[in-house]
């Protein structure tokens, strides 16, 4: 039986085409392994979001080729980066077996086979060295013409990359925002909903199959729906429908617009408990000039309206955000504006990232352009000053109970369970370190919150 061995790179919503990917290739017969030497076909999903992004994915790649010393072993590269760079990688890495960009992920099965058939031609026509650089029958990479555009569906195989226990759940593709810093767009395409019952469908797979965390992601999730016409559903519907038809404990959020968190939804989150009151609202910013530079259509009132909104209808509510220093043309008073907000607002989980510029962007040709010394100062100022607030509302929790759901004996010590409290979102934020009672992976404890640190807690089940 042959073997596959994936490794995927960026965000979750690319995690999600990894196991779309990894499922069709389970049902063409191969078996997921955990180490590279003991695979034949080697698959990896990548991203291109950003330069360092890019540069993770080229240096993957180059070490995944260096197995292709055993014979036979096959080298698969999928996603963003071939999206925006795919006959850059072809002319650049021969080695490499196939190229599949965003677009293709429901035609991994077909193409490997396709793979595999012309070179077993090649052999039997004498070839002494089979392989894609010397044969002109075998298709290494079918350029997007834009035409063709994916969307997942439930019927599509998946195979979970994740702990069984939990899974993302990808409602869209592509996005219909137009921010001038980001290539989303240009690599995924526009705005494209999946229908209430296929994403339905795919829930409760999830759910009988044993998932207790069903986070729903996307580019922008409040997008929900709006290419589906006026009177179409919307994300508040597909959560109510959701909530209602599928037994998982925890249903989470991640990626909410600003613009388009209304008070409906908040309200939909209040009512109904399965829904974490957990907000992964990236601002960018609260600098107006900043992001009306960034074509981000908000300035700082409707920031600090939405937030004092989440306070007043959910208190107990937690916001993760991220911002973005050392935009073209941020000055200092937009950092001083950005700290203030920060201080009199103190959200529970913040990211703060320095601008870089990509190729093909908007805000690559502003003028203002900052050097990378003081984009770094201004990261680390905000981040002592996140890490003193992310400290005090960890402190607030100590001698609480609170719910967790456990990941498993703890990376840091075989002696300490590990897991998250509702209020932590899995690979972004902190967690909760066990280190009394007993309990399984998968299982929601309840914890007594004994010691704080600036992103982890430490507590005993109760």
């Amino acid at each position: 039986m042959k073997t596959v061995h994936l490794t995927s790179l960026g965000c979750p919503k690319n995690l999600v085409d990894s196991e779309n990917m990894l499922g069709q290739l389970v049902e063409e017969g191969l078996q997921p392994v955990a180490e590279p030497g003991e695979a034949d076909v080697l698959l990896v999903n990548t991203c291109g979001f950003i330069q360092s992004a890019v540069e993770e994915g080229i240096d993957t790649i180059l070490g995944l080729i260096e197995q292709k010393k055993n014979p036979g072993v096959r080298v698969v590269v999928c996603g963003c980066l071939v999206q925006r760079y795919g006959p850059d990688l072809v002319r650049e890495l021969p080695e490499v077996d196939l190229f599949l960009g965003t677009e293709e992920v429901a035609a991994i099965g077909s193409r490997l086979r396709a793979l595999d058939l012309a070179t077993a031609e090649q052999q039997e026509d004498g070839g002494e060295h089979p392989g894609p650089a010397g044969s002109s029958s075998i298709v290494r990479y079918r350029p997007s013409d834009g035409t063709e555009r994916f969307l997942a569906n439930a019927k599509l195989p998946r195979r979970l990359a994740t702990a069984p226990h939990r899974a993302y759940l990808k409602i869209t593709e592509g996005c219909g925002n137009r921010c001038s810093y980001c290539m989303i767009p240009a690599i995924r395409g526009p705005l494209r909903s999946r229908q209430p019952e296929d994403i339905l469908d795919e829930a409760r797979a999830l759910a009988a199959a044993g998932v207790r965390e069903l986070t729903l992601i996307a580019q922008d999730l409040t997008a929900y729906g709006l290419d589906l016409g006026p009177g179409g559903p919307r994300l508040g519907s597909l959560l109510k429908t959701l909530h209602r038809e599928v037994e998982v404990p925890w249903i989470r959020l991640l990626y909410l617009y600003p613009t388009r968190v209304s008070d409906e939804l908040l309200e939909i989150v209040a009512g109904h408990p399965r829904i974490l009151p957990y907000f992964d609202i990236p601002f960018q910013h609260v600098a107006d000039p900043v992001l009306k530079a960034m074509n981000r259509p908000y300035g700082e009132e409707l920031v600090r309206d939405l937030v004092a909104r989440v306070r007043r209808i959910l208190p107990g509510a937690v916001i993760r955000t991220t911002f973005m220093v050392g935009f073209p043309g941020e000055r200092e008073a937009d950092v001083d504006r950005l700290a203030a907000f920060m201080a009199e607002c103190r959200l529970e989980h913040v990211g703060i990232f320095t601008y870089c510029n990509e190729e093909g962007c908007a805000a690559a040709a502003l003028p203002g352009q900052l050097d990378e010394e003081t984009k770094e100062q201004r990261r680390r100022r905000l981040m002592t000053m996140q890490a003193d607030i992310s400290l005090a509302a960890n402190e607030a929790r100590v001698g609480r109970v609170e719910e967790v759901l456990v990941e498993g004996v703890s990376a840091e010590s075989d002696l300490l369970l590990e897991g998250r409290a509702w209020f932590q979102a899995p690979d972004v934020d902190g967690c909760v370190y066990i280190n009394e009672g007993e309990c399984r992976a998968g299982e929601l404890v309840q914890v007594k919150i004994r010691a704080a640190h600036p992103y982890d807690l430490v507590g005993g089940i109760v």
